[in-house]
């Protein structure tokens, strides 16, 4: 766990400075780096960027409801839209929530049109975050 929070704050270090900042060998932090991304625990590296600084204005928290149990399916093509940040497949009244990118209002309105289209997607509800708080999914 020390050397998931490490990572998730800079995922640039090396093994060195990771083993300097945690009093460990160079060897043993490799040895267990490499154990985690074999067991999927590290599935990538990757930058933290702002969507607003690259023109994303707009968050929206998408709820789908599906009809004839084909909720998996919608699921994996929604998965495919480069815009989309997350899907869940939740409980409740909801059968799945999504939360996606947009640059302009007009680019949400075709994204919605796009999901009634889906086959078997019953209904879309839709909100759109005024402001963002916390939008940061590294553990610490």
């Amino acid at each position: 766990m020390r050397i998931l929070r490490h990572l998730m704050m800079d995922g640039r270090q090396s093994a060195r400075q990771l083993a300097l900042r945690l009093g460990m060998s160079t060897a043993a932090i490799s040895v267990r780096i490499k154990k985690l991304e074999k067991e999927g625990v590290i599935g990538g590296y990757a930058a933290m960027i702002s969507h607003e600084k690259l023109g994303y204005d707009l968050t929206a928290v998408i709820e789908i409801v599906a009809k004839n149990d084909k909720m998996l399916q919608i699921e994996d093509r929604i998965a495919k839209f480069e815009n989309v940040c997350c899907v869940y497949d939740v409980t409740g009244a909801t059968d799945t929530i999504i939360v996606a990118k947009f640059k302009t209002r007009g680019d949400l309105s075709a994204f919605v049109k796009t999901l009634g289209a889906i086959p078997n997607v019953k209904s879309t509800v839709t909100h759109l975050a005024l402001n963002t708080i916390k939008e940061d999914f590294r553990m610490t």
